[in-house]
This record gives C-alpha cells, sequence and structure tokens, in this order.
C-alpha cells in the first residue's frame, strides 16, 4: 500500500488557514475603521457671520416721558447713537425751552401739546439743526418696563424724595424711583437742572447694564415695549431691523459708553433759552456726518 504524500494534505490546510486569516483581517479592519479609529480630519470651518457697522447707523430718537399723574411737564431727552464709536449721547431738552421757528417764538412744551411728538421732535430738531428721525413717547407703565428690562441704577440722590436719602450719596432707584426722581418738579435749577437729571440718569442705566444680556433680549424687548398700549412712536419693525444689529454690536463691545450732556443757556423768568453756539457744538461734534 503506497503512502500519501504529507504535501497533499498541509496545502489545503494551509489554504484554508490562509483564507480564513484574510476573512478575520477583512473584518477587523473593517471594525477599527468603522468604530474604533479616530477622524483626525480637520472639521469643517464655519464661515462666521460678521457684522459691519458703519457711520450709516447713526440714528437720533427724541425720548419723552409723558405721565399724567406727574405733576411735571412732560420730559425731554434727545438720544444721538454712533454704534460704530460705541458711542450713546443723551441730551435733556428742558421742557421750557424757547426758541424762534418759522418766525415765531415757541416752547417745546407748547409744542407738544399742541403737536405731540412730531411736532416736538420738529421743535428740537429746528433749534439744533439736526434731522431727528423718530421719537418715542413713553407712559408710565412703559416707562417701567423699560427700565426694569434695562435693570434699574445707583445714582447720587440730593432731593427729598420719599424713601431716599437726600444727602447726595449713591442710592439704588427701581423703576418707580426712577420715575420719580426724573419727574420731580423742585430741584433748585428748575426745568434746566431736571432735564439734565433725566439725561444723567439715562446714561448710568445704560453704563450699568449687561451689555451681552441687552444685546440678546434685544428683539423680544422692542416688541414688547412698543407694542405696550401707552407708547407712541414712528419707529417700525423695518427701522429696527435696519439698526438691530448695529446696536448689537454697540452693546456687546461697548464700555461706559453713555454720555450724558447738559446745555448752556439764559433764564428769562420762566422760560429757558438755549445757547446757539453750544447747541452747534453739541451738533457738529455728534450729530455732524462721519466718514468711514
Amino acid at each position: 500500500m503506497a503512502k500519501k504524500k504529507s504535501g497533499s494534505i498541509a496545502v489545503p490546510f494551509l489554504t484554508t488557514i490562509f483564507i480564513g486569516l484574510l476573512l478575520l483581517g477583512g473584518a477587523a479592519y473593517f471594525i477599527y475603521n468603522k468604530y474604533l479609529k479616530k477622524d483626525n480630519t480637520p472639521p469643517t470651518v464655519k464661515a462666521r457671520d460678521v457684522v459691519t457697522v458703519s457711520y450709516a447707523d447713526n440714528h437720533s430718537i427724541l425720548f419723552i416721558l409723558d405721565d399724567p399723574e406727574q405733576k411735571c411737564s412732560s420730559t425731554f431727552v434727545l438720544m444721538r447713537s454712533i454704534p460704530k464709536d460705541k458711542r450713546i449721547v443723551f441730551l435733556g431738552m428742558p421742557s421750557n425751552s424757547i426758541a424762534l421757528v418759522d418766525g415765531e417764538q415757541q416752547s417745546l412744551k407748547g409744542a407738544y401739546e399742541r403737536g405731540g411728538g412730531a411736532a416736538a421732535a420738529s421743535f428740537v430738531s429746528n433749534i439744533m439743526g439736526v434731522d431727528i428721525e423718530h421719537y418715542m413717547v413713553f407712559g408710565k407703565d412703559a416707562f417701567k418696563r423699560t427700565c426694569d428690562i434695562m435693570g434699574c441704577v445707583s445714582y447720587p440722590i440730593d432731593v427729598d424724595i420719599a424713601g431716599l436719602k437726600d444727602d447726595g450719596s449713591m442710592q439704588p432707584l427701581d423703576s418707580e424711583q426712577m420715575e420719580t426722581f426724573v419727574t420731580y418738579s423742585m430741584f433748585k435749577g428748575g426745568e434746566f437742572e431736571r432735564a439734565f437729571k433725566a439725561a444723567s440718569v439715562l446714561s448710568y442705566m445704560v453704563n450699568g447694564a449687561d451689555g451681552q444680556y441687552v444685546s440678546d433680549s434685544l428683539d423680544n424687548s422692542f416688541n414688547d415695549i412698543v407694542n405696550m398700549s401707552d407708547v407712541k412712536t414712528t419707529i417700525t419693525s423695518v427701522n429696527y431691523k435696519e439698526r438691530n444689529n448695529a446696536i448689537k454690536y454697540m452693546f456687546e463691545n461697548g464700555s461706559s459708553m453713555a454720555i450724558a450732556i447738559q446745555i448752556d443757556g439764559e433764564v428769562a423768568g420762566n422760560d429757558f433759552i438755549p445757547s446757539d453756539s453750544l447747541l452747534k457744538q453739541i451738533a457738529d461734534q455728534y450729530f455732524g456726518a462721519n466718514d468711514d
């Protein structure tokens, strides 16, 4: 009987092992690539949203606080916003300011009482020689709501208001106390001083606000305020959309960006005559055309 050659058994055996190893290796490679291998491919870089801010975003608004419950004239503060420079200027306008408009002596208070916010904005525009794009009239509830959104302030109080010291020390004011203060009718300097105090309180409020929070909540805050029943304004949603990115940029990147300016002038009886030269200087510095 002839002996079988050992090679005839070894070759199929080795071939089987080789094929098995290939199958196992392929499976292992698949599992490694699919589940274990780290992806070293750099992540796709997403394009960043770039906010372009220019001096074309500058805008002016005449703010008017009109609360019939208060025993004083309405409060007028002109705001000039310059987002590119991260600057907001508040200019208190005494309600008893008088000037010749179209050859006739008028007062800011009288203009507002006759023609509302549009007439008041026109009066201020005429005496300053600048364009005022919009006005916003706040009633009591709207003013308090705005203060609550921005965050209330600490301010040096030097007049006799219930619940507050009158020693000139810094004291926290809630929204109701803020309104009581800016509508206080017994300031020694009369309407001239009251107008500046109102502008100053607003500048303190802006500088003390959480800029990122203001920016993040700006859309909701705008809709909330303009839809209140005691708000009258020429600002529309379209106007807001044209400026909202610039305003958000300003609050996110600005620091101590608000200032209040006191108007100089002459008191004549119950009237206040603003200084033409100072108004022109303010107009040239903050309301003039800026170049990028």
